[in-house]
């Protein structure tokens, strides 16, 4: 790696850059329906003839076959603090270097990269890097993880997966930032390849997905539970609090139910401050209180670990014992002030998370679920250095 220079006050860092394909690779889930193919991907099911794409945008029929387009190509390379993502519980203060494409599955009219997700341009990528090369760079930038992230990883499963298993040959994790709109073969891949996800629960109303995202809630609570129940991947939610659309008390609590029932107390949730953005740009910013009114309801539902993001909120940040309420790890936007929590029960044997494990209250013995360092919390801090994959 070259020596980092300033540039726009951040430091950046540039890595060689090997050659990746330039015109797609032949898509892993589909199957032939006459003379069209049909995407297996999502719940849309995506039907196209020669030459056309799907809702998506990036898969598309050439010649009879499915083509994802942008394998290989993404819109940037970032290592963020993995607080960004957000994940509070999976190697705190560590460094992640992120990453996506372009397009999206979903249609929502509020949508926060509307720039890169809604994108029709994939020439706009500008940065190519293959599976393996990506893995480098984590290393030599020192991320302990890849994040797939700005753009839903579900629409470049297959460019995930290689990622994620590269990655994993060099010791360094994989994490999902999706909406969990995936269905069958792909979800298994996908999420059984990383090591964490946070899932984007937009609402906990089938007319909201319907008439907001232009999909179903039905198929992200499924992924969330295969997450839960059928995989090693560690599970956090986020869900972006809309003012007159998903933050009245009653869907916050059968939200809260919801989680708890299915996927268990000790799964962190956050819950993020929406601003005016896309197609929803008279609707108001998230007040701060909204935020604390629907940590309240989730905790008072038995959700364990309840944070609270976009805003200035030092105690919406912090992870406090459930057991005796001591602040374990204080957080100030994506910094890491306090640390108090042991790490004694070291389960992971292998892999890119040799020797981490759940954490323990040092005060009273309670466990705290996820994946924690016996070294510590990284000193990585809130930083956000934009990495170049160019010639080196």
């Amino acid at each position: 790696m070259r020596g980092a220079e300033r540039r726009g006050g951040a430091a950046d860092a540039t890595v060689p850059r090997t050659e990746t394909p330039s015109d797609g690779v032949v898509a892993r889930y589909w199957h032939p329906v006459g003379d069209r193919v049909q995407c297996d991907l999502c719940p849309r099911e995506c039907r196209m003839a020669d030459g056309q794409r799907g809702f998506c945008f990036v898969r598309m029929n050439r010649g009879g076959e499915l083509i994802l387009d942008t394998y290989g190509r993404s819109s940037g390379f970032c290592l963020d603090p993995v607080e960004k993502k957000p994940l509070n519980h999976f190697l705190p203060g560590t460094a992640i270097l992120s990453f996506g494409t372009a397009g999206c599955n979903l249609g929502c009219k509020y949508c926060q990269n509307w720039d890169i997700s809604k994108s029709r341009e994939v020439d706009r990528l500008v940065d190519e890097a293959g599976p393996e090369e990506i893995a480098d760079a984590a290393l030599a930038c020192g991320a302990r993880a890849v994040a797939f992230t700005y753009n839903d990883p579900t629409i470049f499963t297959e460019y995930a997966v290689d990622v994620a298993a590269a990655c994993h040959e060099r010791g360094i994790a994989a994490v999902a930032v999706s909406a969990g709109y995936i269905q069958g073969e792909a979800r298994r891949d996908l999420f059984r390849a990383v090591d964490a996800a946070n899932i984007d629960l937009k609402s906990f109303s089938e007319e909201f997905y319907r008439r907001i995202t232009g999909g179903r809630l039905g198929t992200v609570l499924d992924t969330m539970e295969f997450i839960a129940h059928e995989t090693a991947c560690w599970l956090e939610i986020t869900t972006l609090v809309i003012p007159g659309y998903n933050d009245d008390d009653a869907e916050l609590e059968a939200l809260s139910g919801w989680i708890v029932e299915h996927l268990g107390p000790g799964v962190p949730v956050h819950f993020s401050a929406f601003h005016p953005d896309f197609r929803m740009r008279d609707v108001p910013r998230t007040p701060p209180a909204t935020l604390t009114r629907a940590r309240k309801i989730a905790r008072e539902a038995g959700l364990r670990y309840v944070y609270t993001g976009n805003v200035h909120d030092r105690e919406g940040d912090t992870t406090r014992c459930p057991g005796c309420g001591v602040a374990l790890i204080e957080r100030d936007w994506f910094a890491i002030g306090h640390y108090r929590l042991d790490v004694s029960d070291q389960r992971r044997e292998s892999g890119a998370l040799l020797g981490t494990g759940a954490g323990v209250c040092p005060r009273c013995g309670e466990e705290i679920p996820g994946v924690f360092d016996p070294a510590g919390a990284g000193e990585f801090g809130p930083r956000r250095v934009p990495v170049w994959l160019g010639a080196g």
